[in-house]
């Protein structure tokens, strides 16, 4: 069983903190769907079946095999040059990803510290005890499987550990607190539409250096944002290697 989340502090160090906000856009590159696009998941299937507690306890045999599905493709994505790019970030910088994706793609990529906003696909959890958590990895259950702890596979009593519509999004105020502490800010594949998660960005510091990048003018940029338009696999490539160029110049100077 996995121990509680959460409570990643700033290190205390001179390196300067960035960090990186991302969602579902950044890992389309490796395969993955996005949301709310045109061919995004929700044009595909009844957001509230899939996506609320609601529709867990009126067909959960429905959510697992499509959580299942999802856990699976997941799993043989690969992370893309976008997310290699923000781990190598650490070789010069602190660095948190605050991610609203529930693939382990920045993990695999070598971020070290990453929050999840919306949970995890590669978790499940009892539906009556929500701090017994479980990795379970890409492991299919069926109803001859045991279930993670053990115990007899009852479909009813385990759930995805993901926050569905109608729930409490975690870590909130610890992802608030990086980024207001956060020197530089960098912002990828988020449509900045899925509250409470968007409105993070508020607590950016004004003298922080921000960028977001999309791949059209984004309609939600928030205030003091500089956009670089492009797919994030080149854009945020760019960018990464401009910052550790700058940190290796002041490296040199002092």
């Amino acid at each position: 069983m996995l121990n509680k989340a959460g409570n990643l502090k700033p290190k205390s160090t001179e390196r300067e903190l960035i960090v990186v906000f991302t969602g579902a856009g950044i890992s389309a590159a490796s395969g993955l769907p996005t949301f709310r696009d045109s061919e995004g998941l929700w044009q595909q299937y009844d957001v509230y079946q899939l996506a609320s507690p609601e529709g867990f306890a009126a067909n959960p045999e429905l959510v697992h095999r499509f959580y299942q599905s999802r856990r699976l493709a997941a799993a043989k994505a690969q992370p893309n040059t976008a997310h290699l790019a923000i781990a190598q970030l650490e070789q010069q910088y602190q660095v948190v990803v605050i991610t609203q994706n529930i693939d382990d793609l920045h993990e695999r990529a070598g971020s070290s510290q990453v929050i999840h906003l919306h949970g995890k696909l590669n978790e499940l959890r009892k539906v009556n005890q929500p701090d017994a958590v479980f990795d379970i990895g890409d492991a299919e259950f069926t109803e001859h499987s045991l279930a993670p702890d053990g115990s007899a596979w009852q479909l009813s009593e385990w759930r995805p550990n993901i926050v569905w519509f109608g729930e409490m999004v975690p870590h909130l105020l610890e992802a608030s607190d990086f980024l207001s502490a956060a020197q530089k800010v960098l912002v990828v594949g988020s449509s900045l539409l899925v509250e409470p998660a968007a409105s993070l960005l508020h607590s950016c510091g004004e003298d922080a250096d921000k960028y977001l990048v999309d791949l059209a003018a984004h309609l939600a940029t928030p205030y003091g944002f500089k956009v670089l338009q492009g797919e994030a696999v080149t854009k945020v490539v760019e960018l990464v290697r401009r910052w550790l160029n700058d940190a290796n110049l002041d490296a040199s100077v002092s």
